[in-house]
């Protein structure tokens, strides 16, 4: 009998999660790496999505391994263009928290926000 297939997940090693990945996907996210590095200042930031294209690229390889993720990378950098959408457009499947999930709650007043729903409760 065949063990269940590792593809695109992370395996925990010393406490870091370390992805298992085909050697087709590390070759891609090689090459995410490279244009990271050498292209990428020289482009400047302009892309318009939440994560950018090259960390959303690093993930999908990551999350769904080298055919689905590049597709989806593939897909990702053609909506990239000034008349496609913005915003924030995580990896399905991918356990990242969005924007709204990263706020912080509290009854403290770094940020006041406790106080002015006390100001709201009793006028």
């Amino acid at each position: 009998m065949r063990p269940p297939s590792r593809r695109g997940r992370a395996e925990p090693r010393g406490g870091l999660t370390v992805p298992r990945l085909s050697p087709l996907a590390h070759s891609l996210r090689a090459l995410v790496y490279l244009y990271r590095w050498t292209l990428s200042p020289f482009i400047g930031m302009h892309c318009r999505f939440q994560p950018t294209c090259s960390r959303y690229a690093i993930e999908a390889l990551e999350t769904h391994g080298a055919l689905r993720g590049g597709w989806l990378a593939l897909r990702r950098l053609a909506r990239c263009h000034p008349w496609g959408g913005e915003g924030w457009d995580p990896v399905p499947g991918a356990a990242r928290p969005g924007p709204a999930d990263t706020a912080h709650h509290h009854d403290g007043g770094c940020c006041g926000q406790a106080t002015v729903a006390a100001r709201r409760e009793n006028p």
